[in-house]
């Protein structure tokens, strides 16, 4: 069994930054690509960010790119989600997951989920 825990949110005002970690269990973490995805109030989740199990290769969603970088450290089995220049419309809960599939951003692909961490925006 995978265990998520993503850890870094919290309440920043508008052009603020923030680091979320996503630290997994088991052994083959380095294995998997894995990914950032959020869900703000009444919205369908979506996907953020995704980096390979090298780091060798990162995608983002068009909506963060050039605020966010994703990167992780197999060593440590952990993920990590730099935003800056935050906006209000960042809002939301966001989630680390690991793909089953490869390169995906496509949600279906992704088999264990963390429990979320919040970051709020303030305008």
């Amino acid at each position: 069994q995978v265990q998520l825990v993503e850890s870094g949110g919290g309440l920043v005002q508008a052009g603020d930054s923030l680091r979320l970690s996503c630290t997994a269990s088991g052994r083959t973490f380095s294995s998997y690509a894995m990914a950032w995805f959020r869900q703000a109030p009444g919205k369908e989740r979506e996907f953020v960010a995704i980096i390979s199990w090298s780091g060798g290769n990162t995608w983002y969603a068009d909506s963060v790119k050039g605020r966010f970088t994703i990167s992780r450290d197999n060593a440590k089995n952990t993920v990590y989600l730099q935003m800056n220049s935050l906006k209000p419309e960042d809002t939301a809960v966001y989630y680390c997951a690991r793909s089953a599939l490869g390169y995906s951003y496509n949600i279906e692909d992704y088999d264990y989920w963390g429990q979320g961490t919040q970051v709020t925006v303030s305008s």
